[in-house]
């Protein structure tokens, strides 16, 4: 966006909105009693999304999250059944002539920006269902032009994050929160949160896979089998990266204090609803007492 507009905005606007500088004034949305966004305008074009409510308990079974550790490369997907519905996030796009995905996510603007011919993909593809943020949209419109996405485009916000909503820092999180029943917190870190209802945004963790988790929970699936969830190793390319190519991970300083928490949490959270997380990856950092490993061969048999 313009340079003058982010001035004119900063100074009409407080700190805490500072994070919809580069939506304001081309994005316009509207909102729901419950707040999520059910009509979207970008420069004064309307948007097609679909409604998270209308995805609520939408579906049941089994669902195979792809994430992109190198583990991934040691998996024999044809054994997959054709039956189970397939999520990928970022760079598991890759595997999209094997998997046939039908969920998707991507809320990191700069993979958006590093991987052009991925997102391309994603988005002349009629049977996927991509989760991503209003900036994440705004961003496949300028590279692509509206008329090119017909893709199915869901809305997540980062709960403190919400578009023309004021910023929650971290250090608030439990106050602002602590009556929703809807949210849940981690017993030792208490601004570590879980959204159970995503139509009023979900938690970030720093990484992708939370965001997915709190999404296919509210989707309706009873046992969520995960791939390439190494969370190790981060100097080695990820599944579909050589050493040439690879691209900075900023995962590993966040492992101890971040992503394990929430995924403990996720892991309770889930299990207090029937629903089970099996992890695929057996070299994978995050241990057994929150995911149990069980071998790919051995599930899809």
């Amino acid at each position: 966006m313009g340079t003058l507009t982010k001035q004119l905005y900063r100074y009409s606007h407080k700190r805490n909105m500072r994070h919809n500088e580069n939506l304001w004034p081309f994005v316009k949305i509207q909102r729901d009693s419950e707040g999520e966004i059910t009509t979207f305008i970008y420069k004064k074009e309307p948007v097609n999304i679909i409604r998270l409510s209308s995805l609520a308990q939408k579906y049941t079974g089994d669902v195979l999250l792809t994430a992109t550790g190198p583990s991934v490369n040691t998996l024999n997907f044809s054994r997959l059944p054709e039956s189970i519905i397939k999520a990928g996030v970022n760079g598991a796009w890759h595997l999209n002539d094997i998997l046939h995905f039908n969920l998707y996510f991507v809320v990191d603007m700069t993979f958006i920006d590093h991987h052009t011919s991925v997102m391309e993909g994603l988005c002349r593809d009629r049977n996927i269902t991509l989760f991503t943020t209003v900036m994440g949209i705004v961003k496949l419109i300028e590279q692509f032009g509206a008329s090119n996405i017909v893709c199915q485009i869901a809305i997540l916000e980062d709960i403190c994050y919400q578009t023309y909503q004021p910023s929650i820092k971290k250090e608030d999180i439990y106050k602002v929160f602590k009556n929703d029943i809807d949210v849940a917190f981690s017993a030792d870190q208490n601004h570590i949160a879980y959204s159970k209802d995503i139509r009023h945004g979900v938690f970030d963790a720093g990484t992708v896979v939370y965001w997915a988790l709190q999404t296919l929970g509210y989707l309706g699936f009873q046992k969520i089998y995960i791939a390439g969830l190494d969370m190790s190793n981060f100097n080695a390319p990820r599944f579909y990266e050589d050493k040439a190519n690879k691209r900075p991970s900023f995962l590993e300083n966040k492992v101890k204090d971040t992503v394990i928490p929430a995924l403990q949490l996720a892991s309770h959270t889930l299990s207090e609803t029937g629903v089970s997380v099996i992890n695929l990856s057996p070299q994978s950092a995050v241990p057994e007492s929150i995911f149990p490993k069980q071998d790919f061969n051995d599930v899809f048999s």
